[in-house]
């Protein structure tokens, strides 16, 4: 099977700076950025912040040249974005921007044609093209639905061929407005596991979100904006702690955060590190425990024996529950009829029951791997260490 990800190898960069950026809409009197001076670091998930009207749609296409600057700069890549017509040509071929409504993005007649748009229009051969729509709708789960007549799908759906039609061109930085809206939870789940899945192999990754536990659970560094103006770039810890900040920019605590400091002024300890998610909260709450489980993985890059899962299941334990992350690994586990208890979340739900005590069984892509150390990594800096047992026929 091939592979449907691409490596850029982005290290600590930043990949957008804006100095002194200022915009203002046509007949307004009232700019909608205001003097906005800011840096995206390319290799570190980033979410945008702050109420309707905080102007974070306008920076998202000042970002990608579609709105020039009243004063100010965007510099992509180190340079300034000249807005002659070969830079924007460059500019958004390398950087897309996947908006809310998918109506307003999505335009031609059927799921094809629409993914076909955008590889076409910066001159990739029919050949390549092709190749193109097949590897995008497989990611997104839309595969069997290449001839479908775009009215004919759901919301949800239509999220997805948007999306697609962006993966199309293989950009260097998806910029993507509120990625879980409108979706219905376990898909909400997928998307945010499938950016992690782009982000881990070099896509630069950009939201934004109303949903703060979405946010401070998968950002390492947010932008706040409120009214035009940049009031907060950093970790979610160093805005989160300002109660007054978080209130005027129309925001509220994260349950997570709040419960966490919480129960750190309850037993005199510090509030750092501060858990993002379930398993860390638990690790924190009582770090290095002696009783811990393992994951016991099946890596997924080529088709592999379905008895790897009886193994996997000999050696975890008959009671053992089972996990599945990744675009390859759900479509393998769905062809060979295996039954799994965790489609959604699979490494935090693993690594729950192993601070439980317990084994489990993780059907994983190969390239998600880094997903998983990443996370077990995280962990360990509450005090908890979960063991990685590889099984293979």
């Amino acid at each position: 099977m091939p592979v449907y990800f691409w490596g850029l190898n982005i290290t600590s960069n930043t990949i957008f700076e804006t100095k002194d950026l200022c915009y203002r809409y046509k007949g307004s009197d009232k700019l909608a950025l205001k003097d906005v001076n800011m840096k995206i670091n390319g290799s570190k998930r980033t979410a945008l912040l702050g109420a309707n009207g905080a102007g974070k749609s306008t920076l998202f296409f000042s970002l990608n040249g579609v709105f020039k600057p009243e004063s100010g700069q965007v510099l992509y890549e180190g340079n300034e974005v000249s807005y002659d017509k070969e830079d924007l040509v460059r500019l958004r071929s390398e950087v897309v921007v996947v908006l809310q409504n998918p109506d307003d993005q999505i335009f031609s007649t059927t799921v094809e044609e629409d993914v076909a748009f955008g590889p076409l229009s910066i001159g990739l051969s029919r050949e390549e093209t092709e190749n193109r729509i097949e590897n995008a709708l497989f990611t997104v789960g839309m595969t069997g639905y290449r001839k479908r007549s775009l009215q004919q799908l759901s919301y949800g759906q239509k999220k997805r061929v948007a999306l697609a039609g962006a993966l199309a061109v293989r950009p260097k930085v998806m910029i993507w407005d509120e990625p879980t809206a409108g979706l219905d939870p376990q898909m909400s789940k997928e998307v945010m596991e499938l950016a992690d899945q782009l982000h881990r192999n070099g896509t630069s990754m950009v939201i934004s979100t109303h949903d703060i536990d979405l946010a401070y659970s998968w950002a390492d560094e947010i932008h706040v904006l409120r009214e035009g103006r940049l009031v907060y770039s950093g970790e979610s810890e160093g805005f989160y702690r300002n109660k007054e900040e978080v209130h005027l920019s129309g925001l509220t605590l994260p349950p997570m955060f709040d419960i966490n400091v919480n129960i750190a002024e309850l037993k005199g300890v510090p509030a750092d590190p501060y858990p993002k998610i379930t398993s860390e909260m638990l690790g924190k709450i009582e770090p290095n425990r002696e009783n811990i489980g393992s994951i016991f993985l099946i890596s997924i890059e080529n088709d592999v024996d379905g008895m790897l899962f009886e193994k996997a299941i000999d050696k975890a334990g008959e009671m053992a529950h089972k996990g599945v992350f990744g675009i390859r690994s759900r479509k393998y586990v769905v062809e060979k009829g295996i039954a799994v208890d965790y489609y959604y979340s699979a490494i935090e739900m693993c690594l729950t029951e192993a601070l439980l005590g317990k084994n489990t069984v993780l059907c994983c892509d190969v390239d998600a791997r880094i997903i998983l150390e990443d996370s077990i990594a995280h962990l360990a800096k509450f005090g908890t260490l979960v063991n990685i047992m590889d099984v293979a026929l």
